[in-house]
């Protein structure tokens, strides 16, 4: 019988290690773009953040989501994830 891993990846807020589908992926593309990717599929670099406020607060803080993405995050993507969260 195969046991199916299931992937884990580390939320940037909280430093947790959570299943994939438990997350929101931040992408930065190689244009630079920075959006929010729902399907977890986009190309380019990417970043994870729990389903949770606290975790989005603390991640904009410190920013954490700007050095994992290596650039500056405008306020749009916060904005955009809050609205994912909520």
């Amino acid at each position: 019988m195969k046991v199916k891993k299931i992937p884990l990846r580390k939320c940037i807020g909280c430093s947790e290690g959570k299943p994939k589908r438990e997350l929101i992926r931040i992408v930065k593309n190689k244009d630079g773009h920075i959006f929010v990717d729902l399907t977890g599929k986009a190309n380019g670099r990417g970043a994870y953040i729990c389903k949770n406020v606290e975790c989005l607060e603390k991640a904009q803080k410190t920013k954490r989501l700007n050095k994992a993405l290596e650039v500056e995050i405008p306020d749009k993507v916060y904005e955009d994830l809050l609205k994912e969260i909520r």
